[in-house]
């Protein structure tokens, strides 16, 4: 299987996961690119062809078992292979994140939260502590920590950045609304609401 995938792949075959565990609960054994094209209003081959990069399960005819499929996609998001993580700045984003519980699901599972607050130094969030971001070295080595999420405000993310960096995480998934400088072996992945917000409100003008 091909793991050198595009991005727009990358994007989907979440969604096929999504809908295959929804299928799987509904008895579903065995469903057809075809019938997942269909249900999620994409083209046939061009869902054929994405799930070939992740599974060879498939067979003319009868389509892939979906427990099989399943297994599969998670194998090959690393869904399995869990990864320790803490986010930065315990505002309201921040906590709702913290509250997340389908993290775990992704193999994602976040320990802990960091805040200059010291009000809420000291507490818990869905039974994740919640430490000063003065103790944030520490704490991320002796975790074992290997994604940052900042959750901070922008002014404040690049030296966040800078800090996980320098404590050695791997990765930042960042949600404060501002390009981060890291090194090139550092993965960034950023989630811009204001960008998804105009791109929203674009195409709602097109229809209003």
């Amino acid at each position: 299987m091909n793991r050198q995938i595009s991005k727009r792949t990358l994007h989907r075959l979440p969604i096929y996961l999504s809908l295959l565990q929804e299928k799987e609960k509904e008895g579903v054994e065995y469903i057809s690119a075809t019938t997942i094209a269909s249900l999620l209003d994409l083209n046939h081959v061009q869902v054929r062809k994405d799930l070939s990069c992740a599974s060879s399960a498939g067979r003319p005819k009868v389509g892939y078992e979906t427990k099989v499929l399943i297994r599969d996609l998670q194998e090959f998001l690393d869904y399995n292979n869990t990864k320790v993580a803490v986010i930065v700045g315990a505002g309201d984003l921040g906590k709702a994140l913290l509250g997340y519980n389908g993290f775990r699901s992704y193999g994602l599972n976040v320990v802990a939260g960091f805040d200059t607050d010291r009000d809420l130094c000291g507490s818990e969030i869905k039974g994740k502590p919640i430490y000063h971001t003065e103790v944030l070295e520490e704490k991320i080595k002796a975790l074992n920590v290997v994604i940052g999420i900042i959750t901070t405000p922008a002014q404040y993310a690049q030296e966040t950045c800078d800090r996980l960096v320098k404590s050695g995480v791997k990765a930042i998934w960042n949600f404060a609304p501002i390009s981060l400088n890291v090194p090139k072996d550092i993965i960034v992945q950023n989630e811009n609401m204001a960008t998804s917000l105009a791109i929203l409100s674009s195409k709602l003008n097109d229809i209003l």
